[in-house]
């Protein structure tokens, strides 16, 4: 298992995996070879910096659960090291994601050019509407 450098990311001695049986056509081996990973990260329990911790918890992502740990089920291989490294790969950009700050957005005004042309758009519409009107004489 290939060790996660970014300073960001959850250490290999936080992160528990947990071979089971993979879901759906397997052959003669459906039954017998576990080759499917769940892995589970305590949010609360890791070396995270709060911030981060933070932002994970408040995700609406349905992989964390109420607790606070991320659980992943990666049984797209069918070797058991591949689908091991596809489930850290997920929980390494889950956490990338919630390392990243969004600048905060600075409110501008509608320029009086676009206000103009909303309005005149406005006016030509119910134009057009009033023409479909009955006409009376």
């Amino acid at each position: 298992m290939a060790s996660y450098s970014h300073p960001l990311g959850p250490p290999d001695d936080e992160v528990e995996f947990t071979a089971i049986r993979a879901q759906g056509a397997g052959g003669q081996n459906v039954n017998k070879v576990s080759n499917a990973v769940h892995l589970r990260f305590d949010i609360r329990g890791s070396s995270l910096p709060e911030d981060v911790k933070q932002r994970l918890l408040d995700q609406r992502d349905q992989r964390i659960t109420a607790e606070g740990v991320v659980v992943i089920k990666a049984q797209r291989f069918r070797s058991l090291e591949q689908n091991r490294e596809d489930a850290l790969a997920r929980l390494r950009e889950l956490v990338a994601a919630a390392a990243e700050v969004a600048p905060p957005r600075r409110p501008t005004k509608p320029t009086r050019s676009s206000q103009r042309k909303r309005v005149d758009t406005k006016v030509q519409r119910g134009q057009v509407k009033s023409l479909r009107r009955r006409v009376t004489e």
